[in-house]
């Protein structure tokens, strides 16, 4: 670990980012260094582990084709493979540095099997990172503690969404994607969301909302914007995180990889919001109190996933934010984009 002299001495460095991919599929087993509350590595665990990437992997594939139907009549033409990309940040300093693991995403690769085409998908899809946790589950719930009303730490979101643009601007980035990310979630059960007359053909209809959720403005800090769209026989909204145009930068083929890949992970994972029996009424408030919906056949603990992320924030909070926060804060102050 660097001394504070140290660190404060190199203020003019950049970070740094390494990335390293693993395949997403029926063989896979969590890494040490993965972190266990993202969507791919919970299902991966337990004695039911190979039987739920393999029924996860099958209802994206089913869903990828029956939102690409043209040409494609047996309903069996494309194929997809996910890549599970980990990022880790450094300090670019002479004789290295301590490398955290800052985020994780999802790569998706469309397979054309009539064709034998690979397809590059869009970059990021779901979304895993420390100081998220770190963020939303210490601080967060440490400046509430006490409170008699909900509040907001100041500058909350700032550091976490200065390094997220940091890396989307690095050379490590550009060299191993070609357009900027996008990340798909489910929408906050605390808004209610307002039926509007857009509609795509594979994000389906658009649905607004009156004032962001506190992910929308925690997600604002990354640079990025949000719609949100219910995709054809969908049952609610997924929001979409994107910087750009989401409707002109991406094709309809990138764009169905991203629906059918996070649709999936939403009907295991909130099953009350996307796996709901009756589909969102015109001005829609999701309930995960809601009874009327269905299970997938998939096994998700998702009670452990909440409490693994007090964890893994706890493990930012004592390997990143306090040991580095003169030069994060410093850093912070002085990054522009």
């Amino acid at each position: 670990m660097l001394s504070i002299p140290e660190q404060l001495a190199m203020m003019n460095e950049d970070f740094t980012f390494a990335i390293k991919t693993v395949r997403f599929d029926e063989h896979y087993r969590p890494a040490d260094g993965t972190r266990i509350t993202t969507n791919f590595a919970n299902l991966a665990r337990g004695e039911h582990r190979q039987d739920n990437l393999r029924k996860a992997l099958n209802m994206m594939d089913a869903r990828f084709n029956a939102l690409a139907q043209a040409d494609n009549p047996r309903g069996d033409r494309y194929a997809l493979e996910l890549d599970i990309v980990s990022v880790e940040m450094a300090l670019s300093v002479e004789g290295g540095g301590d490398a955290f693991p800052l985020i994780e995403i999802l790569k998706t690769t469309i397979v054309d099997r009539e064709t034998n085409q690979r397809i590059e998908g869009i970059a990021g899809n779901n979304f895993s990172s420390y100081v998220r946790d770190y963020d939303f589950s210490v601080l967060l719930s440490d400046h509430n503690k006490d409170r008699q009303e909900f509040g907001v730490p100041e500058n909350f979101g700032d550091l976490h969404g200065k390094l997220f643009q940091c890396f989307i601007a690095s050379a490590a980035y550009k060299e191993h994607f070609g357009k900027p990310p996008v990340i798909c979630l489910s929408i906050s059960t605390n808004k209610t969301y307002h039926r509007a007359d857009h509609q795509h053909p594979v994000l389906g209809v658009e649905y607004v909302q009156d004032e962001p959720s506190l992910t929308d403005q925690y997600f604002s800090k990354m640079g990025l914007r949000v719609r949100y769209f219910m995709p054809p026989n969908s049952v609610a909204p997924l929001a979409f995180y994107f910087v750009g145009d989401l409707l002109g930068d991406y094709t309809d083929l990138e764009l169905t990889g991203t629906v059918s890949t996070m649709e999936a992970f939403q009907k295991i994972y909130r099953p009350e919001i996307y796996n709901a029996n009756a589909s969102a009424a015109k001005h829609f408030q999701p309930k995960l109190k809601h009874q009327d919906y269905s299970l997938t056949q998939i096994v998700y603990d998702r009670e452990e996933r909440s409490q693994l992320a007090v964890k893994q924030g706890k493990f930012a909070e004592e390997h990143f934010i306090k040991p580095y926060q003169p030069i994060l804060e410093r850093w912070a102050a002085s990054y522009t984009f």
